[in-house]
């Protein structure tokens, strides 16, 4: 029994609707309702917990209001984090990963632990929706949610990505674990990349800090955007703007936003023209937003590339978010 829910079934159980006490007993019902639909939206499920660099590396299960359907995410607690509250660092992964891929390929919890940052991971779509072509295309459907809220049949109702990872998850994480909600930040790898860019410039103040991995920077102009925007939103393309980081960036308010960003000069991806980190770097150097753009010779868009610099991205966020 979750804590708490005895007192609520005594006092139940001591109601009656006499004139004198029907009011009473009613606040205690409506109460109790609210306490079980908290507990029932809240609940965590903690599918593994494996310790590292004196901190431990978590798994946890919980059932999305938002997306309507079972959801993972992984979490780094560091060893700050058992006496104190910490800030919270978001991950977004990129096409046909899970939650699985960052927290064992990416070597980022010995930097998270060594300045205290606890680091989220999710999933990158709703899974097992039973949805008509879910699972047809590696770009497409599970495994490439692409950081949108869908309007477009049959995706609407479960592929939420955006308001999952902007409202969902952080009340979640801030209601289970020691954090300190008024400072996060968040980073991502190629379509994480585009949601971590597309969550911080759509929410301006949110977020102390963005950084990204290979980055899709103006999806409308690439093929993998263009398929995963029209299958979500539609074919009117002025709606895809919304969900565009070089279009994003044009109309955001004000330059206090530092962002870095590390490309492979060997990704496939760059050259196939699906990233388009030019565009991007054009339209902040218009609107004076500054950009630390790192073009890496010989990488390419995996994760030994992720791997290799990671942690100046956990020290990138650090000096924000630990200000």
């Amino acid at each position: 029994m979750p804590p708490g829910m005895g007192v609520y079934i005594r006092l139940l159980s001591s109601c009656n609707f006499s004139m004198s006490q029907g009011l009473e007993c009613f606040i205690f019902r409506f109460n109790l309702l609210l306490f079980l639909l908290t507990v029932k939206t809240m609940a965590l499920k903690q599918v593994s917990s494996n310790k590292c660099f004196e901190g431990f590396q978590k798994v946890f299960e919980h059932d999305s209001t938002e997306l309507k359907c079972k959801m993972r995410f992984g979490i780094y607690l560091p060893p700050k984090a058992e006496t104190g509250k910490c800030p919270v660092l978001y991950w977004l992964s990129g096409l046909t990963c899970t939650e699985q891929n960052f927290i064992t390929k990416a070597g980022f919890q010995q930097a998270a632990a060594e300045h205290g940052l606890i680091v989220v991971a999710p999933d990158t779509s709703p899974r097992g929706c039973n949805i008509e072509g879910e699972d047809e295309s590696w770009d497409f459907g599970t495994g490439a949610g692409f950081y949108v809220d869908a309007t477009e049949d049959p995706w609407k109702t479960n592929y939420r990505m955006y308001s999952y990872v902007r409202d969902e998850l952080p009340k979640l994480i801030n209601a289970n674990f020691p954090t300190n909600p008024e400072r996060m930040s968040i980073f991502g790898h190629s379509m994480g990349g585009h949601g971590a860019l597309i969550l911080a410039l759509k929410n301006p103040g949110k977020y102390k800090s963005v950084s990204a991995f290979s980055p899709i920077c103006n999806p409308m102009q690439c093929q993998w955007g263009k398929k995963a925007l029209g299958g979500y939103l539609g074919s009117d393309v002025s709606k895809w703007e919304a969900y565009d980081a070089t279009q994003l960036v044009k109309s955001y308010p004000d330059s206090r936003l530092d962002i870095l960003i590390d490309q492979g000069k060997e990704d496939q991806f760059l050259s196939a023209g699906q990233l388009l980190p030019d565009n991007f770097i054009a339209a902040c150097t218009e609107r004076k937003i500054p950009v630390v753009f790192r073009l890496q010779q010989g990488y390419d868009h995996s994760y030994f590339f992720i791997a290799t610099f990671i942690n100046d991205h956990i020290k990138h966020h650090a000096k924000f978010l630990n200000a």
